[in-house]
């Protein structure tokens, strides 16, 4: 059995623990906090440690999956960690990757340990498929759509303006535009032309709605460069029909092939998941495996999707894949 420890219990960290509770060859055998261990109610019979107990668990735990925030949490608790465990992240700041890769493998090539950044959907099995996409049809044009879907870190930005309570956003991919791809236009489009955003606001009582809904759809960096709608609604409403996370997206490459540019290829890849924590954790359950698999080959450093080769994911053996799915 292959020995991971959890480290950070909230939505991502439940979803490790429910992804493991269906892989027969993992087994969770430590929750690890920042609060007080008697207040974390994991869902399996699971013992829940203090992060510090983490120093007393070198050489009882095979890897390490990181469930914190990519703001504050990852670029020091992955480098920390890395030195002494094999560490799995969800780092998905695009812009900070390289600067996180290099800190992280100097880290684990210290300690020998493997670590794999940047897991997940996006980056992760998108950022795959682009690869696979600009690879295969290099005369081309790389297209992602995200959503329909909440984000998270926008919401968060609604949340922190005046006279708002709470509230959901969602970012919704413009049909049109995906429909020009698919058909091999090649489009060049915009920001605005490529996705629209929808927000649901519930206001304190006597708030100024319009001057909410001002500072939203001008909000720099987050919704100035798109078309968005403002509903205000009861925190009823809310707490009845926006409490999921749903999530998900489209990768498109459209491209030529023949001398003469003569016949139009599209590459599409789809997700649509009800819940984006529970399905990035599953990603990283699967990328756990693969860790433990290099590690026991004597490899180090760190890798990401694009490094590991996709049969250290899947539990079977090579010659039951080569036999059932090749």
């Amino acid at each position: 059995m292959i020995k991971i420890g959890i480290v950070g219990y909230g939505n991502l960290g439940r979803g490790v623990e429910s992804a493991i509770s269906y892989s027969q060859d993992m087994e969770v055998v430590g929750v690890f906090t920042r609060r007080a261990p008697e207040t974390v109610k994991v869902h399996t019979n699971v013992p829940v440690f203090q992060m510090d107990k983490l120093n007393e668990m070198k050489g009882k735990i095979d890897v390490l999956i990181l469930c914190g925030g990519s703001a504050n949490d990852l670029p020091k608790q992955t480098v920390a960690l890395a030195r002494d465990f094999n560490v799995i992240d969800s780092f998905d700041t695009h812009a900070k990757i390289p600067e996180h890769f290099s800190n992280v493998d100097k880290a684990s090539v210290a300690g020998k340990n493997i670590s794999i950044i940047s897991v997940g959907w996006d980056p992760g099995l998108f950022s795959l498929n682009r690869l696979y996409g600009q690879a295969i049809l290099p005369q081309g044009h790389d297209y992602t759509f995200w959503g329909k879907g909440v984000s998270q870190g926008h919401s968060d930005a609604i949340r922190r303006i005046e006279g708002v309570k709470d509230a959901r956003q969602y970012t919704i991919p413009v049909e049109e535009a995906m429909q020009k791809v698919r058909c091999g236009e090649n489009p060049e489009l915009s920001t605005r032309q490529k996705h629209t955003r929808e927000c649901f606001v519930v206001a304190n009582e006597g708030a100024d709605l319009k001057a909410i809904e001002e500072a939203i759809v001008t909000m720099p960096n987050y919704f100035a460069d798109y078309d968005t709608t403002v509903h205000f609604i009861s925190e009823e409403e809310l707490m009845r029909d926006h409490q999921g996370i749903p999530h998900g997206g489209v990768v498109l490459r459209s491209g030529v092939t023949g001398f003469d540019n003569e016949n139009k290829h599209v590459i599409e890849y789809k997700l649509t998941l009800d819940s984006n924590p529970e399905f990035t954790s599953s990603v990283l359950v699967a990328y756990a495996r693969a860790a433990y698999r290099l590690s026991k080959e004597g490899q180090y450093g760190c890798k990401t999707v694009f490094d590991i080769a996709p049969a250290y994911l899947h539990p079977a053996s090579a010659e039951d894949l080569r036999k059932n799915l090749l």
